[in-house]
């Protein structure tokens, strides 16, 4: 898991974001065995973990602006 969490965490924010929008969509197309949907699922936790650092850290960095021109 060491691995994934790695990979994980070099993505970029649209990457993440296309590979979460690819995962939902074969999700809910069905056609998967228990397994694979099981996989599916955490491998989506693990982009929307992802993209919600890169939006946290986006609205810190634009928070940290505003206030700067404060």
């Amino acid at each position: 898991m060491a691995e994934t969490d790695e990979a994980a965490t070099t993505l970029g924010y649209e990457q993440a974001r296309d590979e979460l929008i690819d995962v939902v969509r074969r999700l809910e197309a069905g056609g998967t065995t228990l397994e694979e949907s099981l996989a599916l699922w955490e491998r989506g936790e693990e982009l929307a973990k992802v993209c919600r650092r890169w939006l946290d850290g986006a609205r810190a960095r634009l928070d940290a602006s505003l206030a700067e021109e404060s």
